[in-house]
């Protein structure tokens, strides 16, 4: 898909290093996801939520999460207007079509709840009155890990679970990063980002993409992965019937941006891990010993990959 070319060829200028993620934050966008983003602080997650939002001309809106943030901040209020004596609704920022929701965990469990009926249903009820939200619209949440962190307040696996995929920035490379000294010592390059795609075209994108054929033995194959995490020994809580359609859907993302009409096992397998992984929950005896990629990557081995026809 030549348009994805572009679009990291426009990113790279500005986030080094970083072409599968934005091609993920893509995949994400045209499949109606959204993204969580995880890394320590300082790793450019902002930066790359920003710099994403600037290709699609689309409105964007960030909330900076804090703990005396309230779900009113997020949403919008009705308030009363003393000239005109009568009430009126003000929408939040949550009224927009990229929402960067930055250090979401820093948030209150209130507030983070405030954001499961718009990432799920596309709407917000403000004070009994509900109001649908503006295609296309994805939420781009950052987080700093968890352990690392005072005050700050884990989501629970009903938010998790309404995150398209989950990515871990990482440190760049010693090249990598001495490309970002040069890059920014004089310019901040992200002053240059122009908008690649117009709202229409996202919208047709979401359309096209749910075109591409999945064929009975592939969807096998994601089956297969989802039940396996139900009933590893180390695993807890599997992935729920909403994760097996994310897979789905995430698979025909990267065959579509690749340009096939068809799924391979191949693409159910390489998204598996960025679809799959924050949505179980370890046992204690797991946790204590692996990570949740590490168990997944278990669960991958012990499934067989399908050898798979073209259509």
């Amino acid at each position: 898909m030549e348009s994805v070319k572009q679009l990291k060829r426009k990113m790279a200028d500005v986030i080094i290093g970083k072409e599968e993620v934005v091609e993920l934050l893509f995949n994400a966008l045209i499949n109606k996801g959204h993204v969580l983003l995880e890394s320590v602080p300082g790793t450019g997650k902002t930066m790359l939520a920003k710099s994403f939002a600037k290709t699609v001309e689309a409105d964007f809106k960030r909330i900076q999460f804090t703990p005396d943030v309230l779900p009113s901040d997020v949403t919008g209020i009705q308030f009363f207007n003393p000239k005109e004596q009568t009430f009126e609704l003000r929408p939040g920022p949550i009224m927009t079509n990229i929402l960067l929701a930055d250090e979401i965990n820093r948030a209150t469990p209130r507030t983070q709840s405030s954001l499961l009926e718009v990432m799920e249903e596309r709407q917000v009820t403000i004070d009994g009155q509900t109001l649908p939200i503006p295609g296309p619209f994805m939420v781009v949440a950052t987080q700093n890990p968890i352990e690392s962190q005072q005050g700050t307040f884990p989501l629970p696996e009903a938010q998790m679970d309404r995150f398209f995929i989950q990515l871990d920035m990482g440190y760049p490379t010693f090249e990598e990063e001495k490309q970002i000294l040069n890059r920014y010592r004089e310019d901040d390059p992200i002053q240059h980002l122009t908008a690649l795609f117009s709202k229409d075209e996202i919208l047709d994108f979401q359309q096209d993409v749910k075109k591409v054929k999945v064929s009975s033995v592939v969807e096998d194959y994601i089956l297969e992965i989802v039940h396996k995490t139900r009933s590893h020994e180390e695993i807890e809580v599997g992935v729920s019937p909403r994760g097996t359609l994310a897979l789905m859907r995430a698979a025909q993302g990267s065959a579509y941006i690749n340009g096939r009409e068809y799924v391979l096992p191949e693409d159910v397998k390489k998204m598996s891990t960025y679809v799959l992984s924050h949505r179980i929950v370890l046992t204690m005896e797991g946790s204590l010993k692996k990570t949740n990629k590490q168990i997944l990557n278990e669960v991958l081995s012990r499934v067989t990959v399908p050898v798979e026809a073209t259509n």
